[in-house]
């Protein structure tokens, strides 16, 4: 079912939810919509969302700007689609004024999957949630997962901290770089060593794969990868047209199943939440903070410190009495 069975006008988090459940995508969007401004709403969508959970895999592509990686996305959709497989993406573009169905860029090659109820894109770009990006995706692929979308893609647009983050967060983490030493050099500054399980060198009609490949291989045995572990293999792709498609999702599911079957997925997705908890407690602490550093106490001990009659870590301490640290 994929009709609009909500009032236009409702934004009741339950209401929404159930709808959503049932297949209305208008309602989906609304609650990512929701989530993406924080609050009681979206901590209401996370308390319905986390008990239904747990049954999507997440996929995380990542890469400099110009890659390709919306191409290749939208290659990828093509061929899950081809295996009768629903799939979402979780667009992330923090620099983005724009909301909801907004498909910026390159994006806009991803529209040729818009109409297919089996495929559900969403561009986010979070700037009100509490904590931003870092914890509003989790809860948006929450979300995704509960509504029982098996397949989540995340792509995210640069390789910057927030990118980078989110991407890692994925079940499996794919870095995006085009032949040409100068992709590989960035990728290795960005951090995306780091988080790489499969590395794509899309565009490889162009010249400089084997180069590419090799001084991807160079950094991988310098890497201090265990003897045992998973070692990123390097997936030729052309995602103009889909070539190396078919042969890079096979190699995410031989991930998959290896990290299944050693029990690093299970460890993982528990550091992940960890992570998050953490994090969200230190986001509310850092709201209470704001909060209590007004009025006149406040001032007083603005005024000592400023006046060195009072140092800051002991006007710190004062202020922090107010919440019993």
């Amino acid at each position: 079912m994929t009709g609009d069975l909500v009032s236009r006008r409702d934004r009741n988090p339950e209401t929404l939810f159930a709808s959503a459940l049932e297949g209305d995508r208008t309602a989906l969007a609304r609650l990512l919509s929701l989530i993406e401004q924080g609050g009681d709403a979206a901590r209401t969508i996370g308390r319905l969302s986390y008990p239904r959970g747990g049954n999507s895999y997440t996929v995380g592509l990542t890469g400099a700007p110009g890659a390709g990686k919306s191409t290749l996305t939208s290659s990828i959709i093509g061929h899950l689609r081809s295996q009768q497989l629903e799939v979402a993406v979780l667009a992330i573009d923090p620099s983005s004024p724009f909301t909801g169905g907004a498909i910026l860029g390159d994006r806009v090659r991803m529209q040729d999957h818009a109409t297919d109820p089996g495929v559900f894109i969403r561009s986010m770009a979070t700037r009100g949630h509490l904590g931003g990006l870092s914890l509003a995706a989790p809860e948006a692929i929450r979300l995704l997962d509960a509504i029982g979308r098996l397949w989540v893609l995340v792509e995210t647009v640069g390789v910057g901290q927030v990118e980078v983050e989110i991407a890692g967060k994925a079940d499996t983490t794919v870095v995006v770089v085009n032949p040409g030493w100068g992709d590989s050099v960035q990728a290795n500054k960005a951090g995306l060593m780091e988080i790489a399980d499969i590395f794509v060198i899309n565009k490889a009609d162009r010249k400089g794969v084997d180069e590419t490949r090799r001084d991807l291989e160079q950094m991988l045995d310098l890497s201090d990868l265990p003897h045992e572990a998973w070692r990123p293999p390097i997936v030729p792709t052309i995602g103009s047209t889909g070539e190396g498609v078919p042969a890079l999702w096979d190699v995410v599911k031989q991930h998959r199943e290896f990290i299944t079957t050693s029990g690093e997925l299970d460890r993982r997705r528990r550091f992940r939440l960890r992570e998050e908890l953490r994090e969200i407690v230190a986001r509310r602490l850092e709201q209470r903070a704001r909060e209590i550093c007004t009025g006149e106490r406040w001032d007083s001990l603005q005024d000592g410190v400023i006046g060195r009659t009072l140092d800051p870590w002991s006007a710190a301490d004062e202020m922090l009495k107010a919440v019993g640290a």
